[in-house]
């Protein structure tokens, strides 16, 4: 799985995630991910492209959020679209992963 990735001041951005993210890939996104988070402590997550996430989705985001946070690190999302929301809403993501509405507010949020 490619991503685009940019490092700013420290804060590692990741962009352009699959559009969907469920038990088809959710394997796949946890090891690629775990391969370019090494060192890496402070991440955000441009969830614009992701259209649907199932519950292995879900998973793979919170494997991404502990790995981080074994680091001392954190991990920061935005730009989740509405149906995305919901399911993180649904299942109380929101309450352990902080969303943002924009790629600057994550970044300031650090």
């Amino acid at each position: 799985m490619k991503f685009n990735t940019e490092d700013i001041d420290g804060i590692f951005i990741i962009s352009d995630l699959p559009k969907i993210l469920d038990a088809s890939n959710a394997i796949e996104f946890k090891t690629d991910i775990a391969k370019i988070l090494e060192n890496r402590p402070k991440v955000v997550i441009d969830m614009s492209t992701v259209a649907f996430i199932d519950s292995a989705g879900c998973g793979a985001m919170i494997a991404t959020l502990r790995m981080l946070k074994g680091m001392g690190g954190a991990l920061k999302i935005f730009a989740v679209q509405k149906q995305v929301r919901s399911v993180f809403e649904l299942v109380r993501m929101h309450k352990i992963i902080d969303i943002l509405n924009t790629r600057e507010e994550a970044v300031d949020s650090f």
